[in-house]
């Protein structure tokens, strides 16, 4: 079996989250990023948003989906 990359990983997290935080399905919730075209910028920012408090990632994403 092939293991996932760990940024891999922390975007599942990260969207499972966002959708708990946003009371969404992870669906949903993916289904709105690649409407919005922002997956390649949330996986851009793996290097930031792992060290930092799950909750910034997700308020900087609230920011960049209402553009």
């Amino acid at each position: 079996m092939k293991k996932i990359s760990v940024e891999a990983e922390f975007f599942i997290f990260l969207l499972e989250k966002y959708a708990q935080a946003k009371s969404m399905s992870a669906k949903e919730v993916l289904n709105s990023w690649k409407e919005k075209g922002i997956i390649d910028y949330i996986n851009n920012m793996y290097e930031q948003y792992h060290t930092e408090r799950i909750e910034n990632a997700i308020q900087d994403i609230e920011r960049i989906s209402n553009k």
